[in-house]
């Protein structure tokens, strides 16, 4: 997966091209040259391991720009030939590519190169064809080790009907997934990695490295099933004295065959991954042989059938009474015989009896019933196949009974598992036959994975795998009715061949010979352990240099020539895990699940490319349908659960865990998957679901703009605003960060690119999850409004608006900052958004602070839409600010109940289902109606106060300083903790005002603001509204200082700026009275909607 094609030309001959390499192995092209995709061994440094997609060549290589179109026909695109090449130049690139096997051929030319200087040999073109290259690898890698070993007892055990059942289900669970498996992997070339390249660029690097995972273990506990297949056929019918552990009772058997299986497997094991290691060029040579060997033993199968119908063989079975006996301890199936007119007993007497002797105590069973003798194989045309239509379930150690012979039962029974009975090993049922006869269907992948050595993958995949199944279907099928009508009932559920004296009882089927089977099978059981071994590594190794999974990296390194060293231990370990389990029917349906769940993605990937119609989904096969895929897809699903529910489940917990680890964790990769695509169209149908109509009050939530202002260096200048949206929103709903470069997009576009990874960054760290946008835009002001505008799609846009406060805006000689500021609120007033206005947001908490007990403050003075009650419900979900406590302030006038209010609001927040204190503050009747008053007056005067004025900057700013000294010392007493802000604090006075105030006594410095004005007659003239708001700043600040001075967070509403521009800087200074003394402020102004409901 991690090989590349680099560009090397095709000169007119070997000096040309020796010429052309540079010393440091690089090519250079001369200018006559055909550029040739070849392959190299090289890993990609990027972790990607893929060629790059977004080329439609398999590597985009700069070697060839040196030869840039000289000429002067198309001299309107020679500008554009660095990027675009010529379509000429294209289609040479195509027609000369090739794409080598990433695997043993590589391997193998590396093994063979040696010394220091290494001569290239000549790219050869693929030229396996559909039967060589698709058709006998799966056909090889299907049949095996289930059909040889179980499929007899399956017959048997579940009869012909239900066998047949289990065939079709799992063949058409295979044909299936071909058809969709044709489909993906004739959309495209499919470079080496089958499967598991397949899903991933398919349906994302999440599934594909899970479920190429779970293909790997699937492949890597086939490896173990096939060495205790070897090993079952050695030890049972092969060399049956060469057994380590020996029972001495028979009901140590089964134990004892476990332990022979564990060690002579782990040897096996071994031995088998040494001869991966050393020599895998001989593995892939070998796989002719092994191939042989299965198409031999089928053939052998066949052609006894066809004997059994004329000429059954001669395989006697001995039964007491109707149960079946172990033809293992004697040869003749008689309790007595005469010899030399004597009565004597056989062998078979001393097993039930405790002495030779005619009158010695024998088992009451054995003594109640006659011993008979019927034909293992009765033929083809004996009529058996009605006994045998349908099955025979039974618990663990339930005896193998001949329903049709006549039997005594005897009252003692509890002596029967002592006795040579054929009895079951396991607890048989329909479910675990489909989980252990599944593995013999799979395989599938086996011509995908070849593709690179195709002459026409596209062609050849599907072809040679849809033969391979419905040939294999074709065996399968005729294999199940032809046991049935060929073997006795008794010898088909006989699972070792104990009643035919330790033959394999497909063995003895076959002609000529038994040893053809067994022979075959064990070579056959050989061969596709060793290929396990070989591709699961190589699996791995794969999704180990695509960088998905990085705990896995390690895996993709190997020896020089690449071979997946580590890969190979790994797969050794869990192989070895499977063969301590020892049993080959516990080891089925571990590998059946995982396969299924390959199985079940490769169906889901083709059933989602067909429905979303990407573009790119143009495959050749044609012969496929998107309700097929699904009913494939169901179909796996279906026969997982069927097999076995608990390690379905396990496996997908296995897969789930594998998608989580590399969705936090994993490399990010865009591999145009069909995934992105479904979040695409979901996201699109929703949006246009959302535009339909606003939100319910019940719904509504903060969808937040955050306008962030940047540094010199474009980085964040306030992160703890983005950690202040992380805590409001938790993660839930919309959230875009925005920021202003002054500029055009032409000049600014690399300035604009870094400031979003910046902005990204700091997303990052502070745990805000959205989208950021950053826009170019000729001044500050236009490009805040461009984005409150127009950010956002569809129904998922912003409703509201979170900032900072200006804090330098008296400091700063140019009023742009505060102007942008006030420009602002009135573009989210005018968009019917909300606002939220952050001051002293540097000292706002972290998300690693855990505040500890304290309150959040609410000053209700006006509604707004319940906005203000909202927000600190939403805080408290958070974990910084769980501990706070929630206070709600009113203001009451003096002639209000205030009593009544309170109980009034208690009620109201009751039905809100919000916890709160709260507390009703008296304000003089004057003060409160000039504060509501203040949000529809609007102050005309101002501007022409300012005109009247024509005070110098410098006169200004004095006057500005004294006044800001002499209202600090009345506040003196109030204000604990001084304002972080700047210190100059802008009024408007007359020049004759400002000499009466320089000469005032200052004992008179500690009377508040509306004492001043009440008691100087000369400051009439001055505008009464102005005079009055900035009473009500300054009292209703005085309150709530007094107030909340040591909250944690307080939330007030912020009144809005006057319509007359003229006032705004008025304005600015009445809300910084109003804030004056106070840490942690959040300004709050509604969107003019109910935000807040008592109904459910």
């Amino acid at each position: 997966m991690s090989d590349r094609f680099v560009v090397v030309p095709v000169g007119q001959g070997k000096e040309q091209c020796s010429e052309s390499e540079g010393a440091e192995g690089y090519t250079i092209e001369p200018q006559d040259a055909v550029p040739v995709l070849e392959y190299s061994r090289e890993p990609n440094r990027y972790g990607d391991g893929m060629p790059k997609e977004s080329s439609p060549f398999i590597n985009n290589t700069d070697n060839d720009k040196g030869n840039l179109y000289d000429g002067k026909n198309m001299a309107l695109f020679e500008e554009e030939m660095d990027s675009n090449p010529m379509v000429s130049s294209l289609l040479n690139k195509l027609a000369n590519y090739t794409n080598l096997t990433q695997g043993v051929k590589e391997h193998e030319e590396a093994d063979d190169d040696e010394g220091p200087a290494k001569t290239k040999k000549p790219v050869k073109s693929p030229a396996l064809g559909t039967l060589i290259g698709v058709y006998l690898p799966c056909l090889q890698n299907i049949l095996g080790v289930i059909l040889f070993l179980r499929l007899t007892w399956i017959v048997g055990t579940a009869g012909i009907m239900e066998s047949l059942a289990i065939v079709v289900m799992t063949c058409s669970c295979t044909m299936l997934t071909a058809i969709s498996m044709s489909a993906i992997a004739t959309n495209g070339v499919v470079p080496a990695g089958g499967s598991y390249y397949m899903i991933s660029r398919s349906l994302g690097p999440e599934f594909g490295g899970a479920v190429g995972l779970c293909f790997y273990l699937g492949t890597t506990f086939a490896g173990s099933m096939y060495i205790l297949g070897t090993i079952e056929i050695l030890l049972t019918y092969i060399v049956p004295s060469a057994a380590i552990f020996k029972a001495e009772k028979k009901e140590d058997e089964a134990e004892a065959l476990l332990n022979n299986m564990r060690v002579y497997g782990t040897c096996c094991l071994t031995l088998m991954s040494l001869v991966v290691f050393v020599g895998v060029k001989y593995v892939n040579k070998l796989a002719l042989v092994f191939l042989a060997c299965v198409i031999l033993s089928i053939l052998a199968i066949y052609a006894g059938v066809i004997k059994t119908a004329f000429e059954p063989p001669d395989f006697p079975i001995c039964l007491l009474g109707n149960r079946t006996l172990q033809n293992h301890n004697f040869d003749q199936c008689l309790k007595t015989m005469e010899v030399d007119n004597v009565t004597v007993t056989t062998k078979l007497w001393s097993l039930f009896c405790d002495s030779p002797d005619l009158n010695a105590t024998c088992n009451e069973y054995f003594t109640l019933n006659n011993v008979t003798v019927i034909q293992g194989i009765p033929g083809l045309t004996s009529g058996v196949i009605r006994d045998n239509i349908w099955g025979d379930y039974g618990p663990n150690g339930m005896l193998v009974e001949n329903k049709h012979q006549a039997s005594e039962p005897a009252a003692d029974t509890s002596q029967d598992i002592y006795m040579p009975y054929v009895a079951n090993d396991i607890t048989t049922f329909f479910t675990l036959l489909v989980g252990i006869y599944f593995p013999s269907v799979t395989g599938i992948m086996a011509g995908s994975n070849r593709s690179g050595d195709l002459r026409d993958a596209q062609k050849s995949i599907p072809i040679g795998t849809i033969m391979a199944i419905a040939t294999t279907t074709f065996i399968y099928i005729s294999s199940v009715i032809l046991f049935g009508a060929c073997i006795e009932g008794v010898v088909l559920r006989d699972k070792f061949g104990d009643s035919v004296k330790g033959n394999l009882v497909i063995g003895i089927l076959a002609w000529p010979s038994p040893w053809v089977i067994v022979i075959g099978s064990f070579f056959s059981c050989c061969g596709a352990g060793l290929q396990s071994l070989t591709g699961a590594p190589r699996l791995l190794q794969a999704i180990a240099r695509d960088g998905i999974v990085p705990f896995l990296q390690v895996f993709g390194h190997g020896k020089a020539n690449g071979e997946p060293t580590w890969a190979l231990l790994l797969t050794g370990g869990i192989c070895e895990i499977g063969i301590l389990i020892a049993s080959l029917d516990a080891v089925a349906p571990i590998l059946s699940m995982f396969f299924l769940m390959c199985y079940l993605f490769v169906n889901l990937a083709c059933a989602l490319q067909t429905l979303l119609r990407t573009p790119n989904w143009r495959p050749r096969f044609k012969f496929y349908h998107w309700a097929l895929s699904f009913l494939g897809a169901s179909l796996c699903l279906s026969l997982m659960f069927i097999s076995s529910w608990y390690y379905a489940l396990v496996a997908m917990l296995i897969a789930g865990c594998i998608y989580k680890y590399i969705e936090y964790r994993g490399a990010e990769k865009e591999w145009g998957d069909g995934i992105n695509g479904l979040s695409l169209n979901a996201a699109r149908y929703a949006l246009i679901r959302l535009e339909e109509a606003p939100p319910h009050t019940k719904n509504w939530r903060p969808q937040m703009l955050l306008l962030l202002n940047l540094d010199s260096d474009h980085a964040v200048k306030h992160p703890r605003l983005l950690s202040f949206c992380t805590q409001l929103k938790a993660g839930k709903g919309l959230t875009i960060v925005g920021s202003v470069l002054e500029g055009t997009y032409m000049t600014k576009e690399a300035e604009v690119k870094k400031a979003e990874q910046n902005i990204k960054s700091s997303m990052t760290t502070e745990r805000t999850k959205g989208f950021c946008h950053v826009v170019a835009s000729s001044n500050l002001r236009d490009g805040f409004s461009h984005l409150i505008q127009t950010a956002g799609l569809g129904g998922m846009k912003h409703n509201t608006v979170l900032m900072a406060w200006p804090g330098t805006w008296k400091q700063s000689n140019d009023p742009v900052s505060w102007k942008n500021f006030i420009e602002t609120v009135r573009e989210t007033t005018a968009a019917h958004q909300a606002l939220l206005v952050a001051k002293n947001v540097d000292s706002f908490p972290t998300n690693a602070d855990r505040l500890g007990q304290g309150t959040i403050d609410v000053w209700w003075v006006v509604h707004d839409g319940g906005l203000l009650m909202l927000l600190p419900f939403l805080l408290r979900q958070h974990k910084v600010w769980r501990k706070c406590k929630m206070r709600i302030f009113t203001v009451a006038n003096m002639d209000d109940n205030s009593i009544q209010m309170k109980k009034d609001l208690q009620m109201f927040l009751y039905h809100l289902r919000l916890d709160a204190e709260v507390e009703v503050v008296e304000m003089h009747d004057s003060d409160i109606s000039a504060f509501t008053y203040e949000k529809t007056l609007v102050m005309e005067q101002r501007s022409q106060m300012l005109k009247q004025m024509q005070l110098s900057r410098t006169e200004r700013e004095r006057e500005a300083q004294l006044i800001h000294d002499r209202n600090t010392a009345s506040h003196a007493a109030l204000n604990d903790k001084a304002d972080a802000g700047p210190d100059r604090v802008h009024m408007t006075w007359t020049k004759d005002k400002f000499l009466t105030e320089r000469n005032r006594n200052r004992a008179e410095a500690s009377m508040g603001v509306r004492d001043i004005f009440n008691m100087k007659p000369e400051w009439e003239s001055l505008n009464q509204s102005n005079v009055r708001r900035m009473h009500t700043a300054v009292k209703l600040n005085e309150v709530v200082v007094n107030k909340s001075q040591g909250a944690h967070l307080v939330l007030l509403n912020m009144p809005g700026p006057p319509k007359n521009r003229g006032g705004d800087e008025n304005y600015m200074e009445f809300l910084e009275v109003l804030l004056e003394g106070l840490n942690r402020v959040l300004l709050v102004r509604g969107g003019g909607r109910e935000v807040i409901t008592i109904y459910s």
